[in-house]
């Protein structure tokens, strides 16, 4: 996943950096097993808009905010930045539905997992 022919992280990548920054920030936090969690995230939605290029092997920020909190889904948004830069080079959002594992039918957010959203939701 280093730079492509272009000589940057080709743009697909970034939304390798999206998953990384939500699923990082909820393993740190304790809400999400990716081995045996009876609940996971299902990505329904993400796009991304660039306005600068980040190349290997450049440092990479993420800044994370919940946008939107439903019964079983979650919008993420996600500002990736240029070590130490003020602006950011690309922002995105990212939409997790939250399933059943053995199912993959809708389910209620899990109160832990509900309070760890709460504490990144934007004011409305």
């Amino acid at each position: 996943m280093d730079n492509d022919i272009y000589g940057h992280v080709n743009n697909v990548v970034y939304y390798s950096y999206f998953d990384t920054a939500v699923n990082g920030h909820l393993l740190d936090a304790g809400v999400l097993d990716i081995h045996a969690g009876e609940v996971i995230g299902l990505v329904i939605e993400t796009a991304c808009n660039y306005f600068a290029p980040l190349a290997f092997p450049q440092t990479v920020e993420a800044g994370l905010r919940v946008a939107h909190i439903g019964a079983s889904s979650v919008r993420y948004e996600v500002g990736l930045f240029a070590e130490g830069e003020p602006l950011s080079a690309a922002a995105g959002h990212f939409v997790h539905v939250y399933v059943d594992r053995a199912t993959r039918r809708p389910v209620p957010l899990p109160e832990p997992l509900r309070q760890v959203l709460l504490a990144l939701k934007v004011p409305a």
